[in-house]
């Protein structure tokens, strides 16, 4: 997003590398500024009983319960699940324990061998699996603290949905003699989630505490996240490879592990040269003969990391930044080695970065956390509290504190959440049930959990009658995409996962269901009980009175389950369903007549019945769109469902008008052509310029568009709710301000291989800078990019002398995305 205070400011290359920020501001730096973040989690109390190893079942990507044993490393750095009947091999390394462990989510080993790679990819799979055959041939599977995004209790997984099928297959004489693997227990069960989308799912064994357990890993991965904001990218980086190359855990680094560590940071040099690097670098620290056998220590190998970005014989653009903008030589003629506060405020964050509203207060909170970040010991360390190095300018200059996303615009605002909701972008999802493919793929409730913690608000729901129950044929209404051979799912199990993520954020912004409703009468009578019995008082139910005037307000529906679909009784013309409107697009924008499509001479609109039941818990009723005239008269709970290329239609139609003055005070939704069958997106800008609320993605598809979509919610702390700028709430015709942008792209710092992985090639990164635009009702994109740099994503230089220009058009919705490729 674009702000005039954003465009001339130097920016972190996109690295997570929080701002270290302290709580206690008056804190003096210490001498050496060692924080050791490699024990940083040692004091946490965990039992003995974990150490050792806790008995579970974990469930394999075929749904299949596994004996396992639950175990974390005595540094609590390493979860690591192995079956049943392991036993640790021991090696006569000395200085370690000599566990022989094997690469963190990289791959397992066997025997020393490489046999698998670890989270499987595949469709609805995301699972921590080596093999499917199961431990047989996958020993030792290992989760890093530092990859873990949350800790869920429950079955509420794609894996877990798995086994609860199996179950229900399995008679049960089959279960008795299935060698004493249990029946699924819901709350003996938990999901560690990490990397965004992959999962280990564990269920501990009878009589073990859950509850103790996940406490423990909540406590680990909290104190986890206040640690790394402590140190360097080098220090963060080598603690996360560190057990992968000291495999013996020798804590060490000797000359034949030197090669592996320089891959696995993406620093390319010479086989043949990996013993000249440690041997010249061992003789600089004054190693002796035995020593330089025995290895280099963490903080050694952090001092050699220093040194290998440092001694480049490239112009480092942080250094030039440096001099230009405080000067190369100080008042007593000597190299400029720091910056003092005072500087640091008006020649860079007021001057360059225009934060011109920053304080002496705020430059001293961020030196307070520069001093306390644990870097090499090579680094030039400041004493004096309102100085910073040129080493402490540079890890400011790549943490989250300048990050290139404007701050003030990811600051949650608590009073602009009182406005009606149509003045809202809101985060929607489309098919939300789906995994992958829109006719074959899975579905999953997982997938809705997802969403949610992506910060979805809008999720959609295809519902469909099902079968009946088996003793007292109750309907069973299901979740898939009708007429599709992509698997069912129970509404209800929707429902209940919905609770859950209520129960654990009570305060989140409304939860939208969009119901893509083919039910009959009865099962629709079931979904409103099962939608009132599971979410109880978090279910919103609008009163009569209350659908006359204007909507609530993202504040008034606060915590609860909002539904969209339809409200009046016994309606012949309305509807709500995405097919309809897809319906609606062929006729009206292409004058096509087919036969599912179009209303031939002599037939009449189809009858649509809703559940009087079902009808009083609606809100939103979508109806079929005529004139902007008819709609704007319409209630203001009515609301419109476009395909994406009625989008494209409305504003070739000079329309954008008319459907902005609808959406400031009616809502709309937008969603992908059927003919996105690969679950790709198309992009949401057009549908905001207009407007429109409510753009949903597949959120399953993490394309180029669905990362726009993240990057616009970014804003207001994540809630997945944006105030639209106010150009948007006008009711004159008003043209979009533009403006111009200049680019430079500098330098990059510990970047990953791709996917995250362990093995493979140094890469060659580049920079890709796409700007995602619309003007006169269509859509403007345009990319450019940088040189490659030649196996090395560990300090990358691009040519920093290279200007990218982009014209950008309408700055009130305009983004641009950078991506490391």
């Amino acid at each position: 997003m674009f702000s005039t205070a954003a465009m001339p400011r130097l920016f972190s290359n996109g690295s997570k590398q929080p701002a270290a920020a302290p709580q206690d501001h008056s804190r003096s730096p210490r001498h050496h500024h060692r924080s050791s973040f490699k024990s940083a989690l040692e004091h946490i109390s965990v039992t003995d009983a974990f150490l050792r190893g806790i008995n579970a079942f974990r469930v394999t990507s075929k749904g299949k319960l596994e004996p396992a044993t639950l175990t974390i490393s005595s540094d609590k750095f390493i979860i690591s699940v192995l079956p049943r009947t392991l036993k640790l091999e021991r090696t006569a390394s000395s200085g370690g324990s000599g566990l022989k462990r094997p690469s963190i989510l990289s791959r397992v080993r066997s025997n020393g061998a490489s046999i698998g790679s670890v989270g499987s990819n595949s469709v609805g799979g995301n699972s921590l699996d080596g093999a499917d055959a199961g431990f047989s041939s996958n020993p030792q599977l290992v989760v890093d603290i530092g990859s873990i995004d949350r800790i869920q209790s429950g079955q509420n997984t794609l894996l877990f949905e798995k086994a609860r099928q199996r179950e229900r297959r399995q008679s049960m004489s089959t279960r008795n003699l299935n060698n004493g693997i249990p029946f699924l227990d819901e709350k003996r069960s938990f999901s560690l989630i990490f990397r965004g989308a992959k999962t280990l799912d564990l269920m501990v064994d009878e009589g073990g505490d859950r509850e103790q357990i996940l406490y423990i890993l909540n406590s680990i991965v909290t104190e986890y996240g206040r640690a790394k904001v402590k140190v360097g990218n080098e220090v963060l980086l080598l603690r996360y490879i560190w057990n992968d190359v000291d495999r013996d855990d020798s804590n060490t680094i000797n000359e034949k592990e030197m090669g592996e560590l320089l891959n696995r940071i993406n620093f390319q040099t010479k086989e043949k040269n990996h013993g000249v690097v440690y041997q010249k670098f061992a003789k600089t620290l004054g190693l002796s003969k035995d020593q330089r056998k025995a290895g280099l220590t963490f903080d050694q190998c952090v001092t050699l990391l220093h040194k290998t970005k440092r001694d480049t014989w490239q112009v480092k653009p942080v250094t030039q930044l440096f001099f230009d903008m405080f000067g190369q030589f100080m008042s007593n003629n000597k190299v400029r080695k720091k910056v003092s506060a005072d500087s640091f405020l008006n020649r860079f964050l007021r001057t360059v970065q225009g934060e011109e509203n920053r304080t002496m207060e705020d430059v001293m909170h961020i030196f307070a956390g520069l001093h306390e970040l644990e870097l090499a010991d090579v680094a030039n360390y400041i004493t004096q509290p309102n100085y910073i190095s040129l080493e402490q300018f540079e890890a400011y200059l790549l943490s989250q504190g300048n990050d290139i996303f404007n701050p003030e615009r990811e600051k949650f605002c608590k009073s602009d959440m009182t406005k009606p909701i149509s003045e809202y972008w809101i985060n929607s999802s489309h098919n939300t049930y789906l995994t992958g493919h829109q006719l074959t793929g899975l579905s999953s409730v997982e997938m809705y959990t997802k969403a949610l913690y992506r910060g979805c608000r809008c999720i959609e729901l295809d519902i469909w009658d099902g079968g009946r129950e088996e003793f007292n044929c109750n309907p069973i209404p299901i979740v898939y995409h009708g007429h599709t051979m992509v698997s069912k799912i129970l509404f209800e199990d929707i429902i209940k996962a919905l609770q859950v993520f209520l129960m654990l954020h009570p305060k989140t912004y409304p939860l939208i269901l969009s119901l893509e409703n083919h039910c009959t009468v009865p099962f629709q009578q079931v979904m409103a009980s099962q939608l009132k019995s599971i979410l109880g008082d978090k279910l919103y139910i609008p009163e009569e009175s209350s659908l006359n005037g204007p909507l609530p307000s993202p504040h008034q529906l606060r915590g609860k389950v909002v539904l969209k679909g339809r409200r009046p009784v016994g309606a012949t013309d309305d509807y709500d369903t995405d097919s309809d409107a897809a319906e609606d697009d062929m006729t009206d924008v292409q004058s096509v007549w087919t036969e599912k499509s179009s209303v031939s001479q002599g037939k009449v609109p189809k009858t649509i019945k809703i559940a009087p039941e079902l009808a009083k818990l609606t809100l939103f009723h979508g109806t079929k769109f005529k004139t902007w005239v008819d709609s704007t008269e319409a209630p203001s709970h009515h609301m419109h469902s476009f395909s994406e290329s009625r989008i494209t239609s409305l504003c070739k139609r000079n329309q954008s008008h008319n459907w902005i003055l609808y959406n400031q005070t009616h809502m709309s939704r937008t969603f992908p052509s059927g003919t996105r069958i690969d679950s790709g997106n198309y992009s949401p800008i057009l549908a905001w310029s207009t407007g429109c609320q409510m753009a949903a993605l597949n959120i399953q598809t993490p394309d180029e568009k669905l990362r726009v979509n993240d990057g616009r919610f970014r804003e207001n702390g994540g809630s997945g709710y944006v105030l639209k700028p106010s150009i948007l709430m006008m009711k004159e015709e008003t043209d979009p301000r533009s403006t111009h942008l200049e680019v430079k792209i500098l330098s990059g710092s510990c970047l990953p291989k791709p996917g995250g992985l362990s093995t493979g090639e140094c890469i060659d990164p580049y920079v890709k800078i796409s700007l995602f635009d619309c003007h006169d009702g269509r859509e403007v994109e345009s990319s450019q990019t940088t040189n490659a740099v030649v196996k090395n994503g560990f300090a990358p230089i691009w040519n920093f002398e290279d200007s990218f220009h982009f014209d950008v058009k309408n700055s009130s919705v305009a983004v641009m995305q950078w991506t490391v490729w």
